[in-house]
């Protein structure tokens, strides 16, 4: 029977007190216990990144199980296992002995097996007359055995690990084809938005995440695309909403020119001329043209000033005395926010012709009130105008939203 001691290795292989410290542990262990020696290979198998083991390793150590004659590791019948490097080479899918050496090497500074030096150095096994094992030198399994439920623990922790880094990738699979098909239908299909500096920031997401990431890399990369994913996902709802109130607000407009379509004929002019001076009698209307034979009038909107400010604060302290009580101190300051966010003096021009100077004034306070989300004033005020030209941009619904997130009442008009 073979039992638990301290032994130096042969020849010129150095001795360390960390080689100490492992034989003196198993010397401790339970010499009772069993295990079923191919659920411990399996669990050293799941857990191999742990001991930085590579698969030829592992190829050595199920080698060395095979020539234990028991399906069982049991410390009463000996745990020491004693082939030549030949044998172990064929058994080890004819791996070279150099490579075995440095593999042995290996499972032994991870404590998985110890070495038990002969005098001379060579592995045999001394018998007694009824062909029983007394004294074996060779390659000692007692560290599997010892370290059984050690080794468990470790296989399940892998596993668990294995499994969320195999999620959060899917994870970030699924998140950056969200994106990256959010992105081109809103381009594709013309939805309004700095949709190039989206793609920047998705760029640069990825850009970021190594070819070879681990599970905290991942996470954390999911964690940025999930932020621009939800960021995209509001714009898109932001402009899904005006376009719906855009699009009820014409059906009702169409609606009520179609029942007073009679009335209507009756007192349009009937030449382009008495058409151009009508128009001209009503300085706060805009002509846009439909199809059809005749064309629809369709006043510019001022909203209340009250509104604007409950719903754009910021602008309050851009004011003549730091505060605004009319719509011309409102444009003063409004001003004053377009130079201080880069805004061309040639765009917001256009989009006081294509609004109306109150309402360029209240689209700047919005722009000013989201700034921190958006990366070019400029750009979206331009975009805006070009909107509003063609019809398809409504104040209403930006200053609701704005008065739905900052709460009545937060800042009241001077």
């Amino acid at each position: 029977m073979q039992t638990g001691h301290v032994t130096t290795p042969f020849g010129r292989r150095p001795m360390s007190l960390a080689l100490v410290k492992g034989q003196m542990a198993i010397a401790d262990s339970n010499p009772g216990a069993r295990i079923e020696k191919w659920k411990v290979f399996r669990d050293v198998c799941e857990a191999r990144e742990r001991f930085g083991l590579q698969d030829r390793a592992l190829a050595v150590l199920d080698a060395l199980l095979t020539f234990y004659p028991n399906g069982e590791l049991d410390a009463e019948h000996g745990l020491v296992v004693f082939p030549s490097n030949a044998q172990l080479s064929v058994r080890a899918h004819g791996i070279t002995e150099t490579t075995l050496r440095r593999q042995l090497g290996s499972l032994v500074d991870a404590g998985l097996i110890q070495r038990r030096d002969s005098p001379n150095g060579k592995r045999y096994a001394h018998r007694n007359r009824d062909g029983e094992i007394e004294q074996a030198y060779g390659f000692d399994l007692t560290p599997l055995l010892a370290r059984a439920k050690e080794l468990a623990v470790l296989a399940q922790d892998v596993a668990a690990e294995r499994m969320r880094f195999r999620r959060a990738k899917e994870a970030l699979t699924i998140c950056r084809r969200d994106v990256r098909k959010l992105i081109s239908a809103a381009v594709e299909e013309g939805a309004s938005g700095n949709w190039g500096d989206v793609e920047t920031m998705y760029v640069g997401i990825l850009g970021r995440l190594s070819r070879y990431p681990d599970r905290a890399q991942v996470e954390k990369t999911l964690d940025e695309m999930e932020l621009l994913r939800e960021e995209v996902l509001n714009i898109l709802e932001t402009q899904l909403n005006t376009k719906n109130m855009h699009g009820n607000a014409i059906q009702n407009d169409r609606h009520i020119q179609n029942s007073k379509s009679e009335s209507i004929n009756e007192f349009e002019p009937s030449s382009e001329k008495e058409q151009g001076e009508s128009l001209q009698e009503e300085p706060q209307t805009k002509s846009v043209k439909r199809e059809g034979p005749s064309r629809v009038v369709e006043p510019i909107n001022s909203f209340p000033l009250g509104m604007v400010l409950r719903a754009c604060p910021q602008i309050l302290d851009y004011g003549p005395n730091g505060g605004i009580s009319h719509w011309r101190e409102l444009m003063t300051a409004a001003v004053v926010v377009r130079s201080m966010l880069g805004v061309s003096p040639s765009a917001y021009e256009e989009a006081c012709e294509a609004m109306g100077p109150q309402n360029a004034a209240a689209a700047m306070a919005c722009i000013l009130e989201r700034s921190n989300f958006i990366n070019s004033a400029g750009g979206y005020l331009r975009d805006l105008t070009r909107r509003s030209a063609q019809g398809e941009f409504s104040l209403g619904p930006m200053l609701m939203s704005l008065l739905k997130a900052n709460g009545e009442g937060i800042r009241r008009a001077g």
